[in-house]
């Protein structure tokens, strides 16, 4: 089931919608207390970018690993806990955001060599099929577009479980994982070790440690 217009224009900077805060007292979790029918989870729900990131790692060198992160974003997610089948997810992300610990870096990532965030502002992930693979477990297979380059990638999702947080939001866990060739995107730029190999692999993993909140009631 297709959640969202393909042909919605991305903007510039990342809107966290703002979740409905709870009528009544916080709920703080109490111990012992069992996880929720997963049904009552349906709804929709926003990434928290406070709680959250959205990662990747690359073998650098052949001998070590660069970790790093896009920390603007704006995200729509839907999960059907009657029928995950019907969940959902797109995520825009700006690809100036590019945040590794190193300004000389990241530079370099965001130009003309990597991201060329000048001419391709955004990076797109939407979602096209969820399907179960194990308890808590699901594949979300969607199209992920880099530099106007499209294909197909698949996240394995783990649930990790549900919470009323001290204000009385109620947020989500999910952590997300893949692996993509990022010469697939275009992204090609190299240089060649003199023992053989690449500096940069291409190998790139993407790593999603998401807190979401709902942001509206849960159906009757």
């Amino acid at each position: 089931m297709n959640l969202f217009n393909r042909g919605a224009s991305p903007r510039r900077s990342a809107t966290l919608v703002e979740p409905q805060r709870p009528d009544g007292p916080p709920d703080f979790p109490r111990p012992g207390q069992s996880e929720p029918d997963l049904r009552t989870l349906t709804g929709n729900w926003v990434i928290d970018p406070a709680h959250s990131r959205i990662g990747f790692s690359v073998r650098h060198a052949m001998v070590t690993t660069v970790r790093g992160a896009f920390t603007d974003y704006q995200s729509r997610l839907f999960f059907d806990g009657r029928d995950p089948s019907r969940s959902g997810a797109e995520i825009i992300l700006s690809t100036a955001s590019v945040d590794t610990g190193v300004d000389q870096r990241d530079s370099h990532l965001s130009g003309r060599d990597f991201l060329d965030s000048g001419a391709y502002p955004h990076m797109r992930f939407l979602s096209t099929a969820v399907k179960p693979a194990g308890p808590d477990v699901y594949r979300m297979t969607g199209d992920l577009t880099i530099k106007d380059v499209t294909r197909p990638v698949v996240l394995e999702l783990t649930y990790i479980g549900y919470v009323t947080d001290p204000f009385g939001y109620e947020r989500v866990g999910f952590d997300g994982t893949t692996t993509i060739n990022r010469s697939e995107w275009g992204l090609t730029y190299n240089t060649r070790l003199a023992e053989g190999g690449a500096m940069v692999s291409d190998k790139v993993r993407l790593q999603l440690d998401i807190a979401a909140i709902r942001t509206t009631p849960q159906p009757g």
